[in-house]
């Protein structure tokens, strides 16, 4: 062949690819009317990255989260949306920051030896994992009533979030297809999982078996810590190193979560704990 004419063969694969990419990129939506639509394009997009009949089954059967909905269509009512001290943020959820502090010590004193293994092996102190596990499920008291799959799907749809949650929604049904979860298994309402309410991709990418019985498991409470002490870790994660506000593990945070004040109560609380 001729480089003239290798080079046109080039030309005319790429011209392909832009032309039958878009067909399996799901459009986003501005009205719950559009979501069936939305599900039909984004199976096409499921199965061409795997996703296998129990999967696509329960994308089919996912209907639109009405409370992640709302909570998307109404950003200014989040309150990561608004700057707030560490103190404010965690009264937010709880009756005091003393009670918060009070209540992880505990944790963290009932599971020492699991908090210590994971610091060992991950480098991630277990004030700052038990901290988070407790802001966002009250250390497995409460793991969400919203069906995951529909609310993960609900959140890639919305057009505000789009596209950037996508990967996390086919994660959620390549989980239905590995049987960790099914269609009706219930998180957050932005299809979070488990005691540490990971997004679908995260668990996907960063789950550990903590507990050693062959299967990595959300709403274990020990795979699902040493899975966020893993997914730090890899996101540059320092062990020993300070994680106070400008620290770079203080900026590690914000894989976990993007809100500023998030990660000013994570820290903030974690450095109380350690008292």
């Amino acid at each position: 062949m001729t480089p003239k004419r290798a080079a046109l063969r080039m030309a005319a694969i790429v011209a392909g690819a832009l032309i039958t990419t878009p067909a399996l990129a799901a459009s986003c939506i501005t009205s719950k009317g559009q979501f069936g639509a939305y599900k039909q394009q984004l199976a096409q997009q499921a199965a061409a990255s795997g996703v296998k009949k129990r999967g696509l089954q329960a994308l089919q059967q996912a209907k639109l989260s009405g409370i992640t909905w709302r909570f998307e269509s109404n950003p200014a009512s989040q309150s990561s949306m608004r700057y707030r001290s560490p103190e404010q943020f965690l009264k937010s959820r709880f009756s005091s920051v003393n009670t918060f502090v009070s209540g992880a010590k505990r944790k963290l004193q009932q599971n020492a030896r699991l908090f210590q293994s994971i610091e060992q092996r991950y480098g991630v102190p277990g004030s700052v994992l038990v901290a988070i596990w407790g802001y966002e499920t009250n250390w497995g008291g409460y793991t969400g009533n919203t069906p995951i799959v529909s609310g993960a799907v609900t959140l890639a749809s919305y057009c505000r979030r789009h596209p950037r949650f996508e990967d996390d929604a086919i994660a959620a049904l390549q989980l239905v297809d590995r049987g960790l979860i099914t269609g009706n298994s219930r998180g957050g309402p932005s299809g979070e999982l488990g005691h540490m309410q990971f997004l679908a991709g995260n668990w996907v990418r960063f789950a550990v078996d903590g507990n050693r019985d062959g299967r990595a498991d959300p709403n274990n409470a020990a795979d699902a810590l040493a899975t966020a002490a893993n997914m730090l870790r890899r996101n540059g994660w320092r062990a020993g190193r300070s994680f106070a506000d400008g620290s770079a593990n203080f900026r590690v945070l914000s894989t976990w979560n993007d809100s500023g004040n998030y990660q000013r109560a994570i820290a903030y609380a974690a450095g109380l704990i350690d008292q």
